[in-house]
């Protein structure tokens, strides 16, 4: 029987800070967690055993070896993911490593409220990964970060509470056939408001919401599976094969088949791209 230790998510870490100061933020995950502090070039020359859950790599100011590392081990690792820490933040610094496909973006410092929201997204993800074969009727990781306070009495907020719970029903069952009009009932609304209100407080129409629920999960399981491209089109919720291949193109501009020879064929971003973030968040450090 394993210990409880070895039931704890395995997170493995890489300090590319200038001061060192990584094993001061790990302090508070080593209740939680399994904390294995390791040099990188050391580590991508041995034997991976066993496979950490995470790669948490810690930055101050990323730099363009330190931001190609990272595209390395995406590279040369694709199914361990990856968490970037950093305290430098920017627009373009995000979006890179949104592009890059790190499983978390986390600006320092970090706060109680949000370090247990990442834990608890983390266990989640261990549960789904351990679990990898039963993902029909799996429950999405609350990834999200928390909202505010300053935004918890707005009128915003309120409309986005009285379709939370019918949300969650959508990212749950978005494969199956959903009836608008039962989720208007669900909310207590006609189906009219309950569509406009939708539109209003996620910028998407109902059923432009679950086509991209739909269309996101079957990009994951091209890059991440080999099942053949007409059972990924059922397993996401299409019905017919054609239409989920037209409906694949209109949404991502490439077929199904395409997109995975495309992504399968991938490259990293250039060192003129990463040269361009650097720069950039020089020039704000400037300022």
């Amino acid at each position: 029987m394993k210990s409880a230790a070895a039931h704890k998510p395995l997170l493995l870490w890489f300090d590319l800070t200038r001061n060192h100061s990584t094993e001061e933020l790990i302090l508070p995950f080593n209740t939680a967690c399994r904390c294995q502090l390791e040099v990188p070039a050391a580590w991508l020359e041995t034997l991976h055993e066993p496979v950490p859950d995470m790669i948490c790599i810690h930055y101050d100011c990323p730099d363009l070896p330190g931001l190609t590392l990272l595209q390395e081990i995406k590279l040369r690792f694709p199914s361990i993911p990856v968490t970037m820490f950093t305290v430098q933040h920017s627009e373009e610094l995000a979006i890179w490593a949104m592009r890059s496909r790190v499983w978390e973006y986390v600006v320092l410092p970090l706060c109680a409220g949000e370090i247990q929201r990442y834990l608890h997204a983390l266990e989640q993800l261990c549960e789904l990964r351990r679990n990898a074969g039963i993902r029909s009727k799996a429950a999405p990781i609350e990834h999200g970060p928390s909202l505010p306070d300053s935004i918890r009495l707005t009128t915003d907020h309120q409309k986005h509470k009285a379709l939370h719970n019918v949300l969650q029903f959508i990212d749950q069952n978005y494969c199956e056939s959903i009836d608008q009009k039962d989720l208007a009932k669900r909310c207590g609304m006609t189906t009219f408001r309950f569509s406009r209100l939708f539109k209003e407080v996620y910028g998407l129409g109902f059923m432009d919401y679950v086509l991209r629920k739909r269309m996101d999960s079957a990009k994951d399981l091209l890059d991440n599976s080999q099942m053949p491209i007409t059972s990924i089109g059922y397993e996401v919720g299409f019905k017919d094969p054609s239409y989920f291949a037209r409906a694949f193109k209109q949404y991502s501009g490439c077929t199904p088949s395409d997109y995975r020879q495309l992504r399968r064929s991938e490259v990293p971003v250039s060192d003129d791209v990463l040269t361009h973030v650097i720069d950039s968040l020089a020039r704000r450090a400037e300022r």
